[in-house]
C-alpha cells in the first residue's frame, strides 16, 4: 500500500464533512431505510459498533428459512438488498414476495404473494419505502406490476391504481400489443413520487425503457422521460428518424440516486437492442450507455453524458451512479460517480455534468459487418485508470493441461481482436471485459469520511458469435415462451445475433480462459483519482496453483463500508461473506454461508445493536433460500 504525508488541512475538510453527514442522519434506527443504504446509492452505513477491532466476534443472530417455494423446484438466486427502519426489515425473495421481518429476532411478521401461487421467473433486488405521518407503503414489483402494500399488515391498497396494481405495459410506446416489461431493482423515492426504471428483453422489436414517475397514493402516471428521443426531443437526430418507432432497450435495470435537495434524479441507462448489431439505429443512439440527471418533479432533462457510443457490445450501465461529496484540491464537490462494465469509473460534477478528471475522445476499430457503421470514436477517461482488465494475449491464456492450452490458442488467433472496443465481427470477437466484466449491479460502496470508493469486479472475458435467422435472432431470451415467440416474429434473415453472449469464456475442460485474478476488490481515493490497494476476492482452491495468490472468482454482488472501518462483501461462488479491514483488504472475518449469497450486505441498528444482514440463495433442501443475520458476541 502507498504510503502518503498527512494533511492536517484535509483530514480536518473532510472530518467536518463526515461529522456532518452523521448528525444528518438523526435516526440511528433508520441508517438503511433504501436499497444501497440511502438516496446515494452509497452502500455506506455511520455506524460503528462493529469495528476493526471487535468484528472477529461476529456470529450468527438469527435465520428466517423462506418458504415460497415448493418442495424440489429450483434453488432460488436471491438479489434481495433489505431495507430496515425502526426495527423492522423488509425484504422480497428471488420468487418475488414481499417480507417484514422483526430485524432483532429474524421472526416474521408478514408474507405477500404478489403472484397468486405461480413461479416467479425475474429477479428481485429489494423494495421501497415510502411514509406521509401514519401512511407507511411498501412499494414493490413483480412481473409487470407496481404494488403498493400497507407496510404494517403487507395487505394492498386498493386505493393505489387498480386495486393495489398498476400495470407497467401502461405508457409504453407498444401498449395494447404483447409484449413483456418487469422492474429489476427498486424504485426511489423524491416526495411523494416513486421513479421506476424497468427491464426489456435484449432482443429485436423490444420497447424502450422510458423512465415513468408514479403517485405513491394514487398510482397515477405523472411523467415520463423518453430513452429513445420523439421528434422534437433533443437527442432525436443522434437516431434514423423512425428509430423511436421500432428500437427498443435504453433502459434503467439497475437502479437510480436522488439528490433530495436539488430535486434531482441520476440513473445509468443500459444499451438499445438489439445488443450486438445496430444497421437499424445508426448514429451514436443517445440515450443508450448515458449517465442522466433529470429534475425529479418534471422528467426534464438536465444533463447527460454517453460513455459507449452506438453501443455493440452490451455495455449497459450495470449499477446506480453514487452521489459523492469529495475534497478536490481542497474544495468540496458534490459529483457522481458511475462505474461501467469496461472497468471505468466516470466522476461528474452533480450540477453541471462536468467531468472532474480529463476524458478523451480515442479512435477506435471499424466494423466489418454490412450495413453497421460503428462510432468511430470512444471516450475513455484518463483518471482514474480502468479497475478492471482491458487487454489480454496469448500469455493470458490459462494453461491447466496442453490440449486445453492449444485449444485455447487456436481459438484466440481464430478471433477478430484489437482490444476495447472490438466491433463483433463474422469470425467471431473477443470481447474484454466480457458482457459480465468489470463492475456489476452490486456497484461501489463509498466512505464519505475518506473519499474511498470501493468496487468489485470482475475479468471475465466474452466471445461473441455471430449468427443470422429468425429462430437465432434472439441473445438472451427471456423465460416467458410467449417473449421468445414475439422475438422470432421480429428478426429477419438480414439481422444478426450473438449465440454466446452472457457466458465467460472457458476452455474445452471447462476451466477459465484467462489467467487469475478472475475477480477483485479495488480501493479507489475519488480525490486524486488513485487506486491505493487492490485484492484477489474469492477462491477457486481447486484451480489455485501451488504457492499462488487466491484467484479470486467472478461475483456480481458489492461491497458495503461502515464509519467502524470494515467492508462487508460476498456474492463469490466459495460462498463466503467476509469483513475486510477498508484501509488495507486484510480479511478480519468470515463465514460460509448455506447457499450462494449473490446479494449485496446491508448493515442496520435495532434495539440499540448493530447486525449485519444477508439474503442467501436456495438449497436443495430449501430452494426458497435464507435472510441470515449477524450480531457481535459478548467479549
Amino acid at each position: 500500500m502507498k504510503n502518503y504525508l498527512f494533511n492536517y488541512s484535509l483530514f480536518f475538510a473532510v472530518s467536518i464533512s463526515a461529522l456532518g453527514a452523521c448528525k444528518a442522519q438523526t435516526n440511528l434506527d433508520r441508517t438503511w431505510s433504501v436499497y444501497k443504504a440511502d438516496e446515494n446509492s452509497a452502500n455506506y452505513s455511520p455506524l460503528n459498533q462493529i469495528t476493526t477491532a471487535n468484528v472477529e466476534r461476529l456470529q450468527h443472530a438469527w435465520t428466517l428459512t423462506l418458504d415460497d417455494k415448493p418442495e424440489g423446484a429450483k434453488p432460488s438466486s436471491s438479489q434481495c438488498n433489505p431495507i430496515i427502519l425502526d426495527g423492522i426489515m423488509y425484504a422480497s425473495s428471488a420468487n418475488q414476495w414481499a417480507y417484514a421481518v422483526d430485524a432483532s429476532t429474524g421472526k416474521q411478521l408478514w408474507s405477500f404473494d404478489p403472484l397468486d401461487g405461480k413461479q416467479g421467473v425475474e429477479v428481485n433486488r429489494g423494495l421501497t419505502y415510502w411514509e406521509n405521518g401514519n401512511d407507511k407503503r411498501i412499494l414493490m414489483t413483480a412481473n409487470n406490476f407496481l404494488i403498493a402494500l400497507d407496510a404494517n399488515t403487507g395487505k394492498p391498497i386498493s386505493s393505489f391504481g387498480n386495486n393495489g396494481r398498476v400495470d407497467l405495459k401502461i405508457g409504453l410506446r407498444d401498449e395494447g400489443k404483447d409484449f413483456w416489461v418487469s422492474s429489476t431493482s427498486p424504485g426511489i423515492i423524491y416526495k411523494n413520487l416513486i421513479i421506476m426504471g424497468c427491464r426489456v428483453p435484449d432482443i429485436y422489436g423490444a420497447q424502450p425503457g422510458y423512465i415513468r414517475a408514479y403517485d405513491t397514493r394514487s398510482g397515477e402516471l405523472v411523467w415520463t422521460f423518453h430513452t429513445v428521443p420523439q421528434p422534437g426531443e433533443p437527442g432525436y437526430e443522434t437516431w434514423p428518424p423512425d428509430a423511436y418507432k421500432v428500437v427498443g432497450g435504453v433502459n434503467n435495470w439497475a437502479g437510480m440516486s436522488i439528490d433530495s435537495k436539488r430535486g434531482m434524479v441520476f440513473l445509468g441507462l443500459g444499451s438499445p437492442s438489439y445488443d450486438f448489431y445496430g444497421k437499424d439505429r445508426k448514429g451514436s443512439n443517445l440515450y443508450g450507455n448515458c449517465v442522466v440527471a433529470l429534475n425529479a418533479a418534471t422528467g426534464s432533462l438536465v444533463w447527460h453524458f454517453q460513455t459507449v457510443h452506438h453501443d455493440l457490445w452490451d455495455y449497459d450501465l450495470p449499477a446506480p451512479p453514487t452521489l459523492v461529496t469529495i475534497n478536490k484540491d481542497g474544495k468540496m464537490i458534490d459529483a457522481v460517480a458511475q462505474t461501467t462494465k469496461q472497468g471505468f469509473v466516470f466522476v461528474f460534477n452533480r450540477e453541471t455534468g462536468e467531468s472532474l478528471f480529463p476524458i478523451e475522445e480515442r479512435k477506435v476499430p471499424a466494423s466489418h459487418l454490412p450495413g453497421e457503421e460503428a462510432w468511430p470514436t470512444q471516450p475513455i477517461p484518463l483518471k482514474p485508470k480502468p479497475f478492471a482488465r482491458q487487454w489480454m494475449t496469448e500469455d493470458d491464456l490459462t494453461n491447466f493441461s496442453p490440449a486445453d492450452h492449444d485449444a485455447l490458442v487456436k481459438q484466440f488467433r481464430s478471433m477478430r481482436y484489437e482490444g476495447l472496443y472490438t466491433p463483433p465481427d463474422l469470425k467471431g470477437t473477443l470481447q474484454l471485459p466480457g458482457t459480465r466484466g468489470g463492475g456489476e449491479w452490486g456497484g461501489a460502496a463509498y466512505d464519505p469520511a475518506t473519499n474511498m470508493f470501493y468496487i468489485k469486479s470482475n475479468d471475465a472475458p466474452d466471445l461473441i458469435t455471430l449468427v443470422t435467422g429468425s429462430k437465432e435472432a434472439v441473445n438472451r431470451p427471456v423465460d416467458a415462451a410467449s417473449q421468445l415467440e414475439t422475438a422470432e416474429r421480429h428478426a429477419g434473415p438480414d439481422q444478426f445475433a450473438n449465440s454466446t453472449g452472457y457466458i465467460t469464456w472457458t476452455d474445452p475442460s471447462g476451466n477459465p480462459a484467462i489467467t487469475p485474478p478472475w475477480g477483485t476488490l479495488n480501493a479507489l481515493n475519488l480525490a486524486t483519482g488513485e487506486y491505493t490497494w487492490q485484492i484477489p476476492l474469492g477462491n477457486d482452491s481447486l484451480r489455485q496453483q501451488d504457492g499462488a495468490p487466491e484467484t479470486g472468482l467472478e461475483g456480481r454482488a458489492g461491497p458495503i463500508v461502515t464509519a467502524g472501518g470494515v467492508i462487508f462483501i460476498s456474492g463469490t461462488e466459495d460462498r463466503i461473506l467476509r469483513a475486510l479491514d477498508k484501509t488495507s483488504g486484510k480479511l478480519l472475518w468470515q463465514t460460509t454461508l448455506p447457499g450462494f449469497a449473490n446479494a449485496t450486505p446491508c448493515t442496520y441498528q435495532a434495539n440499540g445493536k448493530q447486525y449485519v444482514a444477508i439474503s442467501v440463495g436456495g438449497t436443495p433442501e430449501n430452494p426458497s433460500g435464507f435472510i441470515m443475520a449477524f450480531a457481535l458476541s459478548q467479549p
